[in-house]
């Protein structure tokens, strides 16, 4: 069974993604893999620094993931043209590690950790997408204590995902994360119980 894992910033997708995986979940995660797209030698990167120039480089020759961050977050259209560079190699590698998964293990939960899932219009190849959720006050609140940002930052940051709200409307799992952890927890178990993974 493959299935979609997304949320919003700060809403504790990681937590539940490792906890899926302790439970003996294959995952996969999109961020691991736009890192490895963006190592030297790779033709990812090569093609990102045809496009916003040597300065995204490190000394070393690695990326400078803060000057990349500083000019994607400030112009949606270079956003948009990095994403344009990388989004198609990341799609490719997830689906062929995906595959090769439930190949190899089809009686294995596979986890593909994707935060823009939606955003990116990457629901369709998934027997189900979950949605870890919690409201945007709560998002925001958490995302200003993890990475102490500001209010206004933070909400950029939020801003350019796609609303919480309109996650949960689309999703075939919710989970719901607002609570204490052993209550996001009991959900968990719930949805491996009922797939029969537990």
């Amino acid at each position: 069974m493959n299935i979609g894992l997304t949320g919003g910033i700060a809403t504790g997708k990681s937590s539940v993604s490792a906890y899926l995986a302790s439970k003996g979940a294959l995952l996969i995660d999109a961020d691991v893999i736009a890192r490895e797209v963006m190592l030297p030698g790779h033709p990812v990167l090569a093609a990102a620094v045809q496009r916003f120039g040597q300065a995204i480089l490190n000394e070393d020759g690695t990326l400078d993931r803060k000057k990349l961050g500083s000019i994607v977050f400030q112009h949606p259209e270079e956003r948009k043209a990095l994403e344009a560079i990388t989004h198609p190699a990341i799609r490719k590698e997830m689906r062929e590690r995906a595959a090769a998964y439930e190949l190899k293990h089809p009686d294995k939960l596979v986890v593909s950790d994707i935060p823009l899932l939606y955003e990116s219009g990457l629901e369709e190849g998934f027997t189900e997408v979950m949605v870890v959720y919690v409201p945007r006050a709560v998002q925001l609140e958490r995302l200003m204590n993890r990475d102490q940002m500001t209010q206004a930052d933070a909400e950029a940051r939020i801003a350019a995902q796609m609303d919480i709200e309109r996650k949960k409307e689309r999703a075939d799992i919710v989970i719901d994360n607002s609570g204490s952890w052993a209550q996001t927890e009991k959900q968990l178990e719930l949805f491996l119980t009922h797939k029969g993974l537990l």
